[in-house]
């Protein structure tokens, strides 16, 4: 006959093995159950079955990624659709990583998590991919709508008069950033994060307006067609004159040029011209009656230049050989103000 010891080892023997195979059968049992605790890009998925998982991630995280990303910029808005954006979320993969999540820990933990009513603690970040060439295309289309080069201001002589263009500064987008944040906003079920505004940032130009006055001190122009020479000071016209031009043939040559040399009572380098006569080739010494560059000179290009002139009533004419002829008194005042280097624009 067995004794009492026996006995009662033995029945605790079969009491553990009992319990060993009720915990395997247990966690078996929870095989397809995730546990509580486990989310999937915030959406609670703890407590139900593998393919309920999946269904509620389907509607509350896949459909909403099916909407449109909007880009705000500049009171212009910009889509991208999901199908373009070939938005693709892994929902197997994501509920696979749930489940295996949910068997963190031995088996006596999970047990003991499940006849307690422990939580796992676990985030998981949704499995979603998208076409990163479709967000570059929407960059650049938002690029080509919302940028814009700065501009620097100059001064224009197109239109025949000295004319400012004003500064403008540019418009650039923070590129990386503005993809990142569409990238971001088509992995989002949250519709408020699926609208983008755009970031924008100011580029200075290289000249300001402020700054263009500085640049230009002084600035002379002739204004063929009026007979008129006007001085302009940090692009404020300070003095007009009358002037006399080039003849028909013989003409004042139209452009932007500036001052290359300067003298007081200069001498004449006579060119080699028909209507030159006996003095063609020669130098007539300033000061002389023979020269007929009066007290100034203010040279511009290839031989013309700005001079005075005893001949008063040729101003208001076509009367020289190109040059720029002045009342004696305007040129002397002129030259003056006048440095080597001063633009001097001929219309």
């Amino acid at each position: 006959m067995r004794s009492p010891v026996f006995i009662a080892v033995a029945v605790l023997v079969v009491l553990m093995g009992a319990a060993v195979v009720g915990v395997a059968a247990y966690d078996a049992s929870r095989d397809g159950l995730v546990a509580d605790g486990v989310t999937v890009g915030g959406i609670d998925v703890g407590g139900i079955e593998a393919a309920d998982a999946r269904a509620k991630l389907e509607a509350e995280l896949l459909d909403p990624l099916r909407e449109p990303v909007v880009v705000r910029a500049r009171r212009k808005r910009f889509r991208l659709s999901a199908e373009r954006a070939r938005v693709r979320a892994d929902l197997d993969a994501m509920v696979d990583e749930a489940l295996a999540r949910s068997r963190d820990g031995n088996v006596l933990e999970r047990t003991g998590r499940g006849l307690t009513g422990g939580a796992v603690d676990a985030e998981i970040e949704p499995r979603i991919a998208v076409d990163r060439q479709a967000v570059r295309s929407l960059d650049r289309r938002v690029e080509r709508a919302t940028e814009r080069a700065p501009r620097d201001a100059k001064v224009d002589f197109s239109a025949g008069a000295l004319e400012k263009v004003e500064s403008r500064y540019g418009i650039r987008l923070y590129e990386s950033s503005l993809r990142a944040r569409v990238e971001d906003a088509l992995r989002q079920p949250d519709p408020a994060v699926r609208t983008v505004s755009v970031r924008l940032r100011k580029v200075q130009p290289e000249v300001t307006t402020s700054e263009l006055a500085k640049s230009h001190p002084i600035v002379v122009t002739v204004d063929r067609g009026g007979y008129r020479l006007r001085l302009f000071k940090r692009l404020k016209l300070v003095e007009t004159y009358p002037i006399a031009v080039g003849q028909v043939g013989l003409e004042t040559p139209a452009g932007l040029y500036d001052v290359q040399n300067k003298a007081v009572d200069p001498a004449w380098n006579v060119p080699n011209a028909d209507w030159a006569g006996d003095l063609a080739g020669t130098v007539v010494p300033g000061g002389t009656p023979q020269n007929p560059l009066k007290e100034r000179w203010l040279g511009i290009y290839d031989g013309a230049g700005i001079h005075g002139t005893d001949q008063t009533g040729s101003i208001g004419t076509n009367a020289s050989h190109g040059c720029i002829r002045m009342l004696i008194p305007d040129v002397i005042e002129l030259y003056d103000q006048v440095p080597v280097g001063a633009p001097v624009y001929i219309a």
